[in-house]
């Protein structure tokens, strides 16, 4: 099953989450080692609370990491390794891309197609907004916005983790920043990258 498809199914009779975002208690990914894979082994766990197919969740986070993987049986199978903290972050990123209204910060959202177009729509607030497929950047722009182990950036801080970890976007990665807060401007040392996610320190 492709993405587009997936997405298709997680439209179809959502469930509303219900409740303000403290509600939204996600549970942490179960992860372990298997060889050459990493299996996230609560994944259908994980994409219940958040009223998504665990199809849709699992392509996603196959996509932040940069990998391809296999879904069995509402487990998560990961070509590569991969740490816990990686997950969360592919979480996150979901979380905040599919579930979250960006309006009033609610989880009480459904996604709907209008006119061909996904949309995730507030039930709380009555928001919506698009929610598509990242597209990728031309070379030239990928080149200037792409993030390196060991370097330092100046980014600003528009979001918070799970983990009240500050999040901040920067071409196709999103970076984690422990003791960061939303509106901050920071300068910032990247210390590992997994797919686009990065994991970064204040400088």
């Amino acid at each position: 099953m492709d993405y587009e498809s997936s997405l298709d199914r997680a439209m179809e009779d959502v469930p509303d989450i219900g409740g303000d975002e403290e509600r939204l208690q996600i549970p942490d990914p179960e992860t372990q080692k298997d060889g050459a894979f990493t299996r996230v082994t609560n994944l259908d766990e994980i994409a219940d609370v958040l009223s998504r197919e665990t199809e849709h969740l699992h392509r996603f986070i196959q996509r932040e990491l940069g990998t391809s993987g296999k879904l069995d049986n509402g487990r998560g199978r990961y070509n590569g390794t991969f740490s816990q903290q990686d997950f969360d972050a592919a979480i996150d990123a979901y979380v905040d891309e599919y579930v979250l209204c960006s309006e009033c910060g609610l989880p009480d959202t459904r996604l709907v197609r209008e006119d061909r177009t996904p949309m995730l729509r507030c039930d709380a607030c009555g928001a919506f907004r698009p929610v598509t497929k990242r597209s990728t950047s031309s070379q030239q722009q990928q080149q200037q916005d792409a993030v390196e182990e060991g370097k330092t950036y100046t980014v600003e801080i528009t979001g918070t983790g799970r983990k009240g970890d500050g999040v901040a976007e920067k071409g196709n990665y999103t970076i984690f920043v422990p003791g960061a807060e939303e509106g901050d401007v920071v300068d910032i040392y990247i210390k590992n990258i997994s797919g686009n996610l990065a994991f970064a320190r204040l400088d």
